[in-house]
């Protein structure tokens, strides 16, 4: 496969979508560099998976895409969009941790942005409900709209902060390991609604699971080292989520493991 496929791929996504670049990225602190004129792209309506060891700086690349900074680390670098735009307001992060409020029902968790924005006006309200709603049935949590988060299971709240991510509608989106604290079947189950949710819109995951990664990536990339690298990306243009037993699934697996046993050595 080469970047002819994915571009293939992105071609056949919405004209909203958004390919975007982080270049000439530097993080650091005191003699400790993580990485040094690194560059990554996100091609638009793709989904880019970023795998390495624990501590080689990909929640950082995360957190410098969101123009977050991080006392003590020195940070910088250029983000750019390809449509010339800024990437302000049209970009959403879902983390590891669900980050639910536990005085909240399930369905005011989904909406929390909008309220924290202050745009939950009463002339509004109504359709922020049913979209809220709308998200909740998507992740397959109808019924539960009202529950309290210490009532539901932890799979059921990530279905929670899914649905808070699409809540958001936002055509770029950055996910930091959202499903790894998750039994393999709910996990595999949320991967298959995250895949189906966000389909045209232009997703940067971090993981720790091989498998998540080629069951969902069109391109993948390990970083490793210090001052850490990026490696040549697999690329992957077939539809996802991709079936585990799946011939191209099972002929990349090797390879990529290779090359993640290469970057903890």
């Amino acid at each position: 496969m080469n970047t002819a496929a994915l571009a293939s791929h992105a071609s056949r996504n919405t004209s909203e979508a958004v390919g975007l670049a982080l270049s000439h990225a530097h993080a650091g602190w005191g003699d400790t560099v993580l990485f040094d004129d690194l560059s990554v792209s996100l091609a638009a309506g793709c989904w880019t998976c970023l795998l390495g060891p624990s501590g080689v700086g990909k929640s950082m690349l995360l957190r410098m895409i969101l123009g977050l900074s991080q006392r003590g680390v020195e940070s910088r670098g250029e983000v750019t969009c390809e449509d010339g735009r800024k990437l302000s307001g049209r970009i959403s992060f879902m983390a590891q941790q669900d980050l639910l409020l536990p005085w909240l029902s399930a369905v005011e968790n989904v909406f929390l942005g909008v309220r924290l924005r202050d745009e939950l006006n009463p002339a509004e309200e109504k359709r922020v409900y049913e979209k809220a709603y709308h998200h909740l049935n998507d992740v397959g949590l109808a019924g539960h709209e009202n529950a309290l988060p210490s009532t539901l299971s932890g799979g059921m709240r990530q279905r929670v902060a899914l649905a808070r991510t699409l809540m958001e509608d936002r055509p770029v989106v950055l996910m930091d390991e959202p499903f790894s604290a998750l039994d393999a079947i709910t996990r595999v189950r949320l991967q298959d609604k995250a895949a189906a949710a966000l389909i045209g819109r232009t997703v940067l995951l971090v993981t720790h699971d091989p498998l998540e990664a080629l069951r969902l990536g069109h391109s993948i990339h390990v970083m490793s080292g210090r001052p850490a690298k990026l490696d040549a990306p697999l690329v992957i243009a077939s539809p996802q989520p991709r079936h585990v037993d799946d011939p191209e699934v099972l002929s990349l697996q090797g390879e990529l493991l290779s090359r993640l046993s290469e970057a903890a050595g």
